[in-house]
């Protein structure tokens, strides 16, 4: 199990608490400073059965400073998570080839 994870969101500590209570200590991917390659985000965008732009944190600055209002494709939104990850939705969670998202961290559960 590995989990890509942002330790100042307390959906991502949350989530890998859950994960931890249930007897697993996961890989931890800094995903900040360990950035994802492209090949590695088009994987999870594929595993968690959703759209790239579905992955995108349009709260963002960098959200609303390059990309608000455009009309991307899956390449494209990759691309901008790679230059920009603080654009990757967290936390994210794989075990055995299935993903889903901590939000809400009770998500995880359905890996365990």
């Amino acid at each position: 199990m590995r989990i890509y994870h942002n330790p100042r969101c307390s959906k991502s500590r949350q989530t890998l608490d859950l994960i931890r209570e249930a007897g697993i200590e996961p890989q931890i991917i800094d995903y900040l400073n360990d950035i994802p390659s492209e090949q590695e985000l088009a994987e999870l965008v594929e595993m968690l059965g959703i759209s790239a732009e579905q992955l995108v944190r349009k709260g963002e600055d960098d959200y609303r400073l390059h990309f608000k209002g455009k009309a991307l494709t899956d390449a494209d939104w990759i691309r901008a998570m790679v230059r920009y990850p603080k654009l990757i939705e967290r936390p994210i969670v794989v075990n055995n080839k299935k993903a889903v998202l901590g939000r809400p961290p009770e998500n995880v559960r359905k890996l365990l």
